[in-house]
């Protein structure tokens, strides 16, 4: 976890993460409160210039730059060993590869939860700053929907983790990322988004939590705890041979 925090891969990705989707909302509320009609109508129908349009804006740069930002914490994690030749150390240890390969998972959860805190809180101080006053209990509610789709965004990307650990390389670990990314992108527009789990939970955040149901939204869960239980079995069964 100490070696994430201090890593300037775990520090710009969550930079990004956070700081970087509610300075994008910033920019995207200036050009709201700007009057501009063709700039907004680019925005699109729910981008206006209240908490709505802060959260809205919000839930969609979350759903993709989130994605990726995630996705190169998970995989950076699981294939620096590799990368660093630093896998042959971990057989030394008397701690078993599958407690380290969930420690890892932990390690990343925790990141997550504390990026998506930082994130809401930037977000409330956005909104505050443009004068949207206090938000109204529907708005806290909406609040606590983009922390729990931060989280849920590193849920489902959690697959990459075994395509790290399978292939050993971080590049083909990003590109799966960036390959479930597109393939989100694709179900939405197909109207398959909400059976998709790497879409469903920012349509879930994007539409106030109405689209998405219970069963759809789990299957985010089920996919993340999916790649858990892969990635484990990988790093139980590896084997310093290539």
């Amino acid at each position: 976890m100490t070696k994430l925090l201090r890593s300037l891969v775990g520090i710009i990705a969550g930079v990004a993460f956070s700081g970087g989707v509610a300075v994008m909302c910033a920019v995207i509320l200036g050009i709201a409160r700007s009057g501009d009609r063709v700039l907004i109508a680019k925005l699109g129908p729910g981008m206006t210039f209240d908490w709505s349009g802060l959260l809205s804006g919000a839930a969609q740069i979350t759903g993709a730059g989130g994605f990726i930002a995630c996705g190169v914490v998970v995989a950076w994690v699981f294939a620096r060993e590799f990368a660093d030749g630093t896998i042959t150390g971990l057989f030394a240890t008397p701690i078993s590869r599958r407690v380290i390969a969930v420690a890892k998972i932990a390690a990343v959860m925790i990141w997550a939860i504390a990026a998506a805190g930082l994130l809401v809180l930037l977000l409330l101080v956005a909104g505050l700053a443009f004068g949207f006053g206090m938000p109204q209990p529907s708005e806290w509610a909406g609040l606590g929907r983009q922390f729990a789709l931060a989280v849920l965004t590193a849920v489902v990307v959690l697959p990459v983790a075994w395509v790290a650990s399978l292939t050993r390389s971080l590049l083909a670990a990003i590109g799966s990322a960036i390959g479930l990314l597109i393939l989100a992108q694709i179900g939405v527009l197909a109207g398959a988004g909400a059976w998709l789990p790497f879409a469903a939970p920012a349509l879930w955040a994007m539409t106030g939590g109405e689209g998405v149901s219970v069963v759809q939204l789990g299957l985010a869960a089920l996919v993340g705890l999916v790649g858990v239980a892969a990635t484990t079995i990988v790093w139980h069964r590896l084997q310093l041979d290539r």
